[in-house]
């Protein structure tokens, strides 16, 4: 099977500062990929890296489309969730335009939302249960609904990957089993890698496995891996 994302002899870092070496890897449509590993071992660095927000100073990754022929990055439609503790709360924007700001790459930032883009709005919105929350600001949601309006505006463009760092931080177990159910309805059309500390919820639900510590260990089934905190 092609990957859909092949990342070949990465090496990143900020400034002198090396934080990956050498990294390898290979993700496959409607994969789960959990990524752990120690602060400061460079799991957010390879997310930067892989949604193009920071260049490798060594290495190339590759991106190819659903039906195998290497494609610029922006051809292959990426979903992001960033970590909780970068979203501006006291910015004046309601659930509505934020789930439709994930469409502004493909439509441009001053288009208006045409009746399709609204209908796949809508769509959403229901699919992350926030009906009637639509002209609610964002600063007036939980922790719990405000992860649901953000990854609502990550997979409203419909991506091939969608790409998540520490998505269940600041949410309560049973908002977390929610996420975990949404994310597992929406592997089933699109490729998932997910950041995150929690190693028992992610090994019950990702397929498999980058532990992220300067370099990279792969394992492609987490069927039978344990892992220490």
């Amino acid at each position: 099977m092609t990957p859909l994302i092949e990342i070949k002899n990465l090496t990143a870092g900020y400034g002198r500062q090396q934080v990956l070496h050498h990294v390898n890897l290979s993700i496959f449509p409607n994969d789960f990929l959990g990524i752990v590993g120690p602060n400061g071992g460079g799991k957010t660095t390879l997310l930067k890296c892989i949604l193009g927000l920071l260049e490798p100073q060594e290495g190339e990754i590759l991106f190819h489309s659903p039906q195998g022929q290497v494609e610029e990055k922006r051809a292959l439609r990426l979903g992001y969730l960033p970590q909780y503790s970068h979203i501006d709360k006291k910015f004046p924007i309601t659930v509505w335009d934020t789930v439709l700001s994930g469409l502004i790459a493909e439509t441009g930032l001053l288009s208006r939302w045409n009746h399709d883009e609204q209908k796949r709005a809508k769509e959403v919105i229901a699919r992350m249960g926030l009906e009637g929350m639509e002209q609610r600001p964002i600063g007036a949601l939980s922790g719990g609904e405000l992860q649901r309006v953000l990854l609502g505006r990550a997979v409203v463009s419909n991506p091939e990957v969608l790409v998540l760092d520490e998505p269940g931080t600041y949410i309560d177990k049973r908002t977390e089993a929610r996420l975990y159910e949404l994310l597992d309805e929406l592997n089933v059309r699109c490729a998932i890698v997910m950041v995150s500390h929690d190693t028992d919820s992610l090994l019950r639900h990702a397929r498999s496995l980058a532990v992220v510590d300067r370099e990279l260990t792969y394992y492609p089934t987490t069927e039978g891996i344990t892992l220490n905190d």
